[in-house]
């Protein structure tokens, strides 16, 4: 739930707090998200999870109208050349069907043009060719159900849209966060929900951010939580309880600019520094000794 700080993105302040009360442990996995955990050990009925954050946003930089003709051949250059297997193959949600190679046809996707010319109209026509219809599916339905209806909400959006780039050789990556809406903009997904998209690595530009939803490139109204494979790595809460009881979850999402940005000062406190110098030859050398007592 936390905010990653990244690009145009920093998280100034963050707080999650748990009715019960427990103590929240936090750490980072691999791919740079922060992830809460927690327990609960006495008998309770309910469980309210509270995460506020203060996030400063900038405007990305702007995108060129096409990349040029040789971008397909240093897009493979880039995936020989480093470690991109889990953007590229299939996933949980994001595996190929006989109905996804169906859409492949219908849309006549293939390599042409430049990966961001396709790119840019392949979120387009993603976006014409199926409906926003809110809880026509749940969070564990396969891309299939949203294919089969075409119809559906921004996960399966994101995740079908991430299947399509992968068939291409693109890397390809499902992002967890929140949309800021405005009046003006007319978006068809919910404000007072999760969102989710997709973000395509290309050469000169790095991971680049397509809202398929929307038919958006991400903007400084997108605020990104965490990234991963699909939906699977990356849900905003998992857990299990013990006991002879059902369950229902519900979720709220309020997004608002604040009055003003917080003052330079502030938020220079809230970068974290560290300061490093390499260690003194005696003393690693009298550490290494120790090591080696102890291993004997």
């Amino acid at each position: 739930m936390r905010p990653r700080t990244e690009a145009n993105q920093r998280c100034l302040e963050f707080q999650l707090q748990t009715s019960p009360g427990a103590q929240v442990l936090s750490y980072r996995d691999y791919i740079g998200n922060t992830i809460h955990h927690f327990d609960v050990a006495g008998k309770h009925a309910q469980l309210t999870i509270t995460a506020e954050a203060l996030i400063q946003l900038t405007p990305p930089d702007p995108l060129p109208d096409a990349l040029p003709n040789d971008a397909w051949q240093e897009l493979d250059a880039m995936t020989r050349s480093a470690d991109y297997w889990d953007m590229l193959m299939p996933s949980h949600f994001a595996r190929p069907t006989p109905l996804l190679k169906v859409l492949i046809q219908d849309l006549q996707l293939k390599r042409r043009d430049d990966p961001l010319t396709l790119l840019r109209e392949l979120t387009e026509r993603m976006s014409n060719a199926f409906a926003y219809v809110p809880q026509s599916t749940r969070v564990d339905s396969p891309i299939d159900e949203a294919l089969r209806s075409r119809a559906g909400v921004c996960q399966d959006f994101a995740h079908i849209m991430t299947a399509l780039v992968r068939e291409l050789g693109i890397p390809c990556r499902y992002v967890s966060g929140y949309l800021f809406h405005r009046k003006e903009d007319h978006d068809r997904s919910e404000q007072d929900a999760t969102h989710a998209w997709v973000e395509a690595l290309l050469p000169e530009l790095g991971w680049v951010g397509f809202d398929p939803t929307n038919n958006l490139f991400v903007s400084e109204r997108h605020i990104r939580t965490a990234v991963g494979r699909d939906y699977d790595d990356v849900p905003p809460t998992r857990g299990v309880f013990k006991g002879d009881a059902s369950s229902e979850l519900d979720v709220g999402v309020q997004v608002s600019p604040t009055q003003a940005p917080p003052p330079v000062e502030e938020m220079e406190e809230l970068v974290p520094t560290i300061e490093w110098s390499p260690p003194d030859p005696e003393e690693q050398d009298e550490f290494q000794q120790q090591q080696q007592q102890q291993q004997q």
